[in-house]
């Protein structure tokens, strides 16, 4: 019997946005690219701490529902960012809302530390975390690869949290308790962010002029959460590898784990024996179909492939590669082995064959060192927990009995219904308190002068690129083609989930943001570099040996791409414009960069 899930209607829902979207464009294209006029904010006023670190102890004891634990000093160049030292600062940490949960008898609370700097830029920076959570990383706000500044560094005041868990309680175990669950969500975010700002007009004698919020991964989706549910509170959101549609990207790995058991030559519930279903050799085979097919079309042939829908159009899994006639043996893939990888990057789908969640793209970084973890490691450690646990109604004890044998035989069909159900104790399902309420629907954000900034590898395995580039295109259509004022869409090609890869993957998004909300300048290009030997900020191993180890390219607000001009070295990016896609179809900020 078909699935008539939530979640297909909003598949349908979403092809028919992506449709208007494209119409949108072409109708700002032809109203001559008008500006409708929006607020610009004022820019942040520095100040310094008021008193010393140790006295805010007392000072902070009044914070509503709020335990402050330490209030210390830490000396400059005790954190150091690519061998640049962080200013003193100082430490505040704590919890709020301590509770113990009448379902599983476990103490609760939002745990965090606060970074103050004794000379403060007068900004909050709200840091979103990864993964499910559970521990408070060390509050300093940096981005992308090897980071060669963060929010602390540039005089931010700096807010981790644990997000109201800790995996000491059993990793995804905390999705037994109801609150705890919507804690994870979006409520821990709602609860610190009053709480924040309060702690911030303390040390300071006022509370931040301009306020941020940024993460990665999961921080991503806390990142979009937060534009969607908090836009009040915050004026520039900084979202990399959004999993704003979290729940259900964590089935399709599932799902693709499933397929590569189908192929795979030994024991599939062991990550070493999923990943013989494709492995390195095969993987590097395609990246390098993928290269010889789609490398060039950015005018340099250079090892990346900046025109990545074009290249979807040229390249063709079961022609380009070549099929084994004989056995294995990592210069080809098995007719049996394309049958069951073809279905994972066009896209999870039910037994019907109707996608929930969004296809991957064919990408240099396909063969990248980080992708097993993903592909192989995460579907039986990490997403079959957090399917069964965290985000399915009701939870299923087995998923952490077994974490690989559940994931290997869910049914999909059942388990896609359970993330949208609800019941008496779980009264918000996953896709409520994981997602935003209406992602694409920013309009109080844009009416107020806030600004998005997303950046997302192109051979990111986990969350699919082209679910951040659907969510823009939405974000285009309900704003009327006026997304560009609001909202910039970063692709990174070759990089993987935040990092990493044969990429550019080292850039400064901070600055950008904050310029475009306080100052008013529309960011276009922005510089990334690769990693090569000797990089300040650390090498990456993955890039490729024939390019220089400071080569730059241009990352250009989506739709745009970058095109080689035909002369200059192909090591730089003031070699590089950003243009309009070989496959045509879409307007967007462009132009050189």
């Amino acid at each position: 019997m078909p699935v008539r899930s939530p979640a297909l209607r909003r598949a349908r829902t979403a092809a028919l946005t992506l449709t208007a979207a494209s119409l949108s464009w072409a109708t700002l294209a032809h109203d001559g690219g008008r500006r409708h006029d929006l607020p610009q904010l004022s820019p942040a006023v520095p100040a310094a701490l008021v008193g010393t670190c140790e006295s805010l102890l007392a000072r902070l004891a009044g914070l509503a529902n709020t335990v402050v634990t330490s209030a210390s000093t830490v000396a400059a160049g005790t954190l150091v960012v690519a061998g640049q030292p962080v200013p003193a600062h100082c430490r505040v940490t704590g919890r709020m809302h301590e509770r113990v949960s009448a379902v599983d008898g476990k103490t609760y609370a939002i745990g965090f530390e606060m970074r103050l700097p004794v000379v403060w830029n007068g900004r909050f920076w709200h840091q979103g975390n990864g993964g499910i959570d559970g521990s408070v990383v060390t509050a300093s706000g940096t981005f992308g690869g090897g980071p060669t500044t963060s929010a602390l560094l540039q005089g931010f005041a700096v807010l981790s949290s644990d997000a109201g868990h800790t995996l000491a309680q059993g990793g995804p175990a905390f999705g037994f308790d109801p609150q705890a669950r919507l804690d994870y969500g979006y409520q821990a975010v709602g609860k610190l962010t009053p709480m924040a700002r309060q702690a911030i007009a303390e040390a300071y004698g006022k509370g931040p002029d301009r306020s941020y919020f940024g993460g990665c991964s999961n921080g991503g989706r806390h990142t979009l959460v937060a534009a969607a549910r908090y836009a009040d509170q915050y004026d520039g959101f900084l979202a990399g590898a959004p999993g704003y549609n979290l729940p259900l990207a964590a089935l399709a790995n599932i799902f693709g784990a499933q397929r590569y058991a189908s192929v795979a030559t030994a024991d599939p519930s062991t990550p070493a024996g999923l990943e013989t279903a494709f492995t390195a050799a095969e993987r590097q085979t395609v990246a390098s179909a993928v290269l010889a097919r789609c490398d060039a079309i950015d005018g340099a042939v250079d090892g990346l492939v900046q025109d990545t829908r074009a290249c979807q159009h040229r390249f063709n899994l079961f022609r380009d590669v070549p099929t084994c006639t004989s056995a294995r043996d990592g210069t080809c893939l098995s007719q049996a082995q394309k049958l069951a990888i073809a279905p994972i990057f066009r896209g999870a789908t039910t037994s019907n064959g109707e996608r929930f969640y969004a296809g991957f793209p064919y990408d240099s970084g396909i063969g990248a060192g980080g992708i097993p973890f993903w592909e192989f490691t995460a579907p039986l450690a990490l997403d079959s927990g957090a399917v069964g646990v965290i985000f399915k109604v009701p939870p299923s004890v087995a998923a952490l009995a077994n974490g690989a044998q559940f994931a290997l035989n869910l049914d999909i069909d059942q388990t896609l219904a359970e993330l949208f159900a609800t019941d008496a104790l779980y009264t918000e399902s996953a896709m409520s308190f994981m997602t935003p309420p209406d992602a694409t629907e920013l309009n109080d954000l844009r009416r107020r002068g806030a600004k998005v900034i997303v950046y997302h590898g192109v051979s990111d395995p986990i969350f699919s690129v082209q679910d951040s580039e659907a969510w823009y295109r939405g974000v285009d259509h309900r704003s009327g083609g006026r997304a560009e004022q609001f909202a910039r869409l970063y692709n990174v090609p070759g990089m993987g989930h935040c990092a990493g890869g044969p990429a550019t993957d080292q850039a400064d998004f901070i600055t950008p943001l904050v310029e475009w909300v306080e100052q008013g300048k529309a960011p276009s290009g922005i510089v990334a570099r690769a990693r090569g030997a000797g990089n300040a900020g650390g090498p990456n191993p993955e890039v490729p040996a024939d390019w220089s180890a400071t080569r730059t390219r241009p990352l250009c607000p989506y739709p745009s791409v970058a095109r080689y001009k035909g002369h200059g070295s192909i090591e730089t990016a003031s070699s590089f414009v950003c243009a309009a896609s070989a496959a045509g179809h879409g307007h967007g900020p462009g132009g050189r960069w």
